[in-house]
């Protein structure tokens, strides 16, 4: 009788701190792990202490990709030009689906500290150009499976709201101290990664605070130890099969639909600029 052998878990090819600039470290962009982790190509970790984000990201502008800010402390106030404006609580979401040009800000409520994600998304080929559209989730409309909350996509039984490009788990997980979780990919997500917000954790190696891990390609599991209370954001993905054509707020899949989407972006600044919404 043959015996079956599980797969070993996926192994860690690459790790990173980032590069700071202030209270953002930059952990992942288009033109260095990016390439590895397509469709996910840039992930900013925000850690503000009170204060020192005052003035927060004025208007300014994407195309062809999706942003997803995850807040994890703090509250922000935001407006885009799909004519949405608002109050972002803690724990809450924004996905900004920027298609063919979308502008939007976002700065703090009074000097409370800030902690969070900001995630990029490249968008296939079919949605890059498409109108843009937004959504803003309260944290009670974020939902659970056992320790993570599922920001997008599937995991398990449960679906994330956000109507986001198929093929692709963006996860935010919280462990207690020695708590083991296996993260079991769906098919065909070959692209896997971490990033851990707070504490550390055994992945096939440590990764601790303000660290990015990027896991092998394959279809193995991902099994996590955690070495104290620890939270991490965690994605899984088909590989985005397209080169990454590069503007200096968007990533598009051609030159072609690159130079759409600028034209749009200065379209709609000019429009901004003759109300007075731009400085």
């Amino acid at each position: 009788m043959n015996s079956i052998v599980a797969a070993p878990p996926r192994a860690i090819v690459h790790r990173t701190s980032g590069i700071s600039h202030g209270p953002i470290t930059r952990l992942m962009s288009p033109g260095d792990l990016g390439q590895l982790c397509k469709p996910f190509v840039f992930l900013d970790r925000i850690a503000a202490k009170a204060d020192a984000m005052q003035r927060g990201f004025g208007m300014h502008p994407h195309s062809g990709i999706a942003t997803l800010t995850y807040l994890i402390e703090g509250q922000v106030i935001y407006e885009d030009t799909t004519g949405q404006s608002g109050t972002l609580p803690s724990g809450g979401v924004e996905w900004m689906q920027a298609g063919n040009g979308v502008w939007h800000s976002g700065r703090p409520v009074a000097s409370s500290p800030i902690q969070g994600f900001q995630l990029w998304v490249a968008l296939p080929a079919a949605e890059e150009n498409a109108p843009p559209h937004s959504l803003y989730l309260a944290p009670s409309e974020i939902p659970r499976e056992g320790p993570a909350r599922v920001l997008l996509g599937q995991y398990g039984a449960t679906r994330s709201p956000v109507t986001a490009p198929a093929g692709m788990n963006y996860l935010a997980v919280q462990l207690q101290d020695n708590e083991h979780w296996r993260y079991t990919p769906p098919a065909g997500h070959s692209v896997a990664w971490l990033a851990v917000n707070s504490g550390s954790l055994d992945a096939g190696g440590n990764a601790n605070a303000g660290e990015m891990v990027v896991f092998e390609e394959s279809g193995a599991a991902i099994d996590i130890v955690a070495r104290g209370a620890t939270s991490f954001v965690l994605g899984s993905a088909v590989k985005h099969p397209h080169d990454l054509v590069m503007g200096h707020y968007s990533v598009h899949t051609s030159v072609a639909a690159l130079e759409k989407g600028e034209q749009e972006i200065q379209r709609i600044g000019a429009l901004l600029q003759q109300e007075g919404r731009l400085g």
